[in-house]
């Protein structure tokens, strides 16, 4: 179970962090309007999110 955790955690990371990525290299491309962007970022920032939320444990 904790394995499994852990692996969730790693998953969502890996989306954050790909996210703001694809997000830099497409706007210097000019790839990508702002709105994609800012979308693409909001994403990550959800898998952050979601992956600080999951260390929480209530008591």
């Amino acid at each position: 179970m904790e394995n499994r955790k852990a692996i969730i955690d790693l998953i969502l990371k890996a989306v954050a962090l790909g996210m703001s990525v694809v997000s830099i290299v497409l706007g210097f491309m000019n790839e990508a309007d702002l709105d994609t962007q800012v979308t693409m970022l909001g994403i990550g920032l959800f898998a952050l999110s979601v992956a600080a939320l999951q260390k929480v444990e209530l008591e």
